[in-house]
Parts: C-alpha cells; structure tokens; sequence
C-alpha cells in the first residue's frame, strides 16, 4: 500500500537533523577560526603556563624559553589548534543537539536559559571524556623538564599508553569534568540573555554576540582559573604517583605559600585571552546561526 502525504511531523524530522547538523558545522567553523590567532600568541601562553608550573615571574618563565631556544618555542602547539577545533564542533553540536532532546521531554517547562545551560553541563561533561587526553599530551609537551626523556610526541604517547588510564592519558580527569561542566553550564546560559540586554543598547547583532561571548567568558574564567592551573600541574609530570584531586590541590596550595595572589599568578593574560577567543567564536557562531536560520 503506498505512504500518504507527508505530514508536518515529517517535514519536521529532517529539518531537524539538519539543524542539529548545522550547530555541528558552525561549531567548528567558529571555533577554528577564533583559534587562528593561537598560532601568533602562542609563545605567551606558553609563558603562562610556565608560570602555572613554576609559581615564576614573567621575566623568569620567559628567561626558560630563551634559554631552550626559538626551535622548542612552539613545542605542544599542535594540540590546542586540533582540541579547539574539534572541541568546538563537539561542544556547540553536541549542546544543540542535548536542549532538542530535552525540549522534547518533561523538563520543556524550564526557562530556555535553563534548558542550554542544563545541556550545556552535559556537552561539557562529555568534552572532557573526549579531550582529556589531549589536554594531557598538550602540558606534557610544554614543560620543559620533559624535553629530555621525552623529546617527541612519539614518545610521549608510548610513554602515557604504558601507564593505566588515570596515570596517563585520564590523568585529572576529574577536575576537567568539574572544570568543563560549569564552564558550559555558564557560557550557555548566560550568553543568550546576555545578548539580548547588550543589543537592547543599540549594538548590532554581531557585536552583541562578541559582547556576550567575551563577558560570559570573563564570569568563567576567573572563578575557574585555580582549577586550570591545578590541571597544568597534575598533568604535566610524568610518572609521578597519583595522588588525586584533593591531595594535589593542597600540595598546589602550600606550594603557592597559600596566597590567592601567587595561584592567579599569569591569570590575567590566559583570561584576557580566553575573552577575546570566545568572544569572537560567539559572534561568528552566532552570525552563521542567524545565515542558517
């Protein structure tokens, strides 16, 4: 017997999926572009994260790289350009995709903010499973105690796969999950309302995104902070034994002399950067949304 005409929630099946599809794409894109500029400033997060390490000034972390030489400067850089990329496509894709299932369930009652930023949580949750192992290989590459036993990326990746998953590559896996979780929990449901407001003052629509995303960014990124350099620190060593989130954070905090001041030691330069790139990825994200739309 033939199929009838197709009905409304036909039509609605594939234009879903495209949807979901395009989120995946813009996602992507946006975050790739952003990171374009990651290449040019590079050497300075690299200096950060030495000073993550090092509980060093800025004179002393650039002193290292001097002395190791322009051949080593761009040593690990190779992994944030391929992570943002991929992290941008999973992330926004994966989020997209998390607010249609729950719109579709019994919490499609909630506030929309509530509903991104509840998916929001769940996307970062699953980017952390994802990009762990990057990010790992990332800050073993940039410490420079490790140039010597581990002069290649080879090297490193024999090295991490010979060690059980929470010594190697899931090594702080769980301050990234908590890290991640709130971060996307945050970004997405702050940026829409915070769009909004900022294009009531008569900016356009781009600008108000790249406002948005930059000020989302900030109310991240200085709360979170302390957990990124406990990250840099358990995940740069190799071969040490774990001693697990609350073990490496008091060793982190004695070795900061328990001063907040020395554990924001280089913050100002990773969130003014962290600022600028979701600031642009938002406006470009968003741009291509309203294209699609």
């Amino acid at each position: 017997m033939g199929r009838g005409p197709a009905t409304t929630q036909d039509a609605e099946v594939p234009r879903n999926q495209m949807a979901r599809f395009h989120s995946y794409l813009h996602g992507g894109t946006s975050s790739l572009l952003s990171t374009l500029p990651t290449i040019i400033v590079f050497p300075v997060y690299k200096t950060v994260f030495r000073q993550q390490l090092h509980n060093t000034l800025i004179r002393q972390a650039v002193g290292q790289l001097y002395r190791e030489g322009p051949i080593k400067l761009y040593r690990g850089v190779a992994p944030p350009l391929l992570m943002r990329t991929l992290n941008g496509t999973l992330l926004f894709g994966l989020q997209d995709t998390l607010v249609q299932q729950l719109s579709s369930s019994s919490l499609n009652t909630l506030p929309i903010f509530a509903l991104s930023a509840l998916a929001g949580m769940g996307a970062g949750i699953v980017e952390a499973l994802v990009f762990t192992p990057f990010e790992r290989v990332q800050n073993v590459l940039q410490n420079g105690k490790n140039d010597r036993k581990l002069p290649t990326l080879r090297s490193i990746l024999v090295r991490l796969s010979s060690e059980r998953l929470a010594l190697g590559y899931y090594k702080a896996l769980l301050p990234i999950a908590t890290r991640n979780a709130i971060g996307s929990c945050l970004y997405f449901g702050l940026k829409g309302p915070l769009c909004a407001i900022v294009e009531q003052k008569g900016l356009s629509p781009t600008a108000s995104s790249f406002m948005s995303g930059t000020l989302t960014s900030m109310a991240i990124s200085l709360p979170l902070y302390p957990l990124s350099v406990l990250v840099a620190n358990m995940q740069a060593q190799v071969g040490e034994e774990m001693n697990g989130m609350k073990g490496s954070w008091r060793k982190l905090w004695e070795s900061r002399q328990r001063s907040i001041t020395l554990l924001y030691r280089g913050g100002s330069l990773v969130i003014l950067r962290s600022c600028i790139t979701w600031g642009i990825t938002t406006a470009i994200y968003d741009k291509q949304e309203r294209q699609a739309g």
